[in-house]
C-alpha cells in the first residue's frame, strides 16, 4: 500500500487545487515530529492527513482479520495512539489538525481544509 499519493489524497488534493488554494505534500510540518502530513499548508499551519480506513481502525469500517486478530488490536490500538500524541504535538505547537477518512467525500473533505486554510489571518 502506498504511503502517499494514495487515491482518496488525489481526490482531495485535486479539489483544493481548483479552488486555488497550494500546498505542500508529504512533508514533517515540525522538526524533529517522525510523521509526515499528507497536506501542509506551512504559513496557515494546517496539517491534513488523509487515513486509511484499515490501518488507522475507522469505527465505521474496520474489519479485523480473523487470523492474529489480538496482534491486529494491539497494532491498531498503538497506531491510534500515535496518531492523538501527534495531533496533540501539532496542536500545542499552533497547528490546525485536519483528519480526513479514505471514505470522506473529498469536496466535503476539501471545505473543511480551505475553510481552516482562510481562517488564517
Amino acid at each position: 500500500m502506498p504511503r502517499r499519493d494514495t487515491k482518496p489524497e488525489l481526490a482531495v488534493r485535486r479539489v483544493l487545487h481548483r479552488r486555488g488554494l497550494r500546498y505542500r505534500t508529504s512533508v514533517r510540518p515540525l522538526v524533529g515530529l517522525r510523521c509526515q502530513a499528507d497536506i501542509v499548508f506551512t504559513r496557515a499551519k494546517v496539517a491534513c492527513f488523509v487515513d486509511s480506513c484499515h490501518w488507522h481502525a475507522c469505527e465505521q469500517h474496520l474489519r479485523l482479520p480473523r487470523t492474529n486478530t489480538e496482534w491486529w488490536e494491539q497494532k491498531l490500538a498503538w497506531t491510534k495512539e500515535r496518531d492523538a500524541r501527534n495531533n496533540r504535538v501539532l496542536r500545542e505547537a499552533g497547528w490546525t489538525v485536519i483528519r480526513i477518512w479514505e471514505h470522506e467525500d473529498p469536496v466535503d473533505a476539501a471545505n473543511r481544509i480551505e475553510h481552516a486554510v482562510r481562517a488564517y489571518p
